[in-house]
């Protein structure tokens, strides 16, 4: 897929732009969730190699592509990530996912702005 999932910050609420593909494989749509919401932002060096937990519902192809609902220990990820792409790790309170798991090729730079305008500690 050329065009992947992008996360974007505006005002006071992040927001989670899914394509087409990821809407459809996945089962999921945009999200909007409260800044206020955002606990702690990480970069991952391999989105799919830092997964966890059981799909339900979405794409999983082994070793290649995971788009969709996670499961692990009662914690619900959203997730659109690839074999080799770096990933933004978002951990949210009070929300539908308590994580985010959203690769990207310029994710260090995403969670590096994403750190600064929130305000939230390495």
């Amino acid at each position: 897929m050329a065009c992947m999932a992008t996360i974007v910050l505006s005002d006071s609420i992040l927001r989670v732009r899914l394509n087409v593909g990821e809407h459809v494989g996945g089962l999921l749509r945009n999200l909007q969730v409260p800044a206020s919401s955002v606990r702690d932002v990480e970069l991952v060096p391999n989105g799919l190699k830092a997964l966890r937990g059981l799909r339900a519902p979405g794409l999983g192809l082994p070793g290649l592509r995971a788009i969709g609902t996670w499961r692990h220990k009662g914690e619900r990820t959203m997730v659109s990530v690839r074999r080799g792409q770096p990933a933004v790790r978002v951990r949210l309170s009070g929300q539908r996912f308590d994580t985010l798991l959203i690769g990207m090729d310029d994710a260090e730079l995403v969670a590096d702005a994403l750190r600064a305008r929130l305000g939230v500690r390495l």
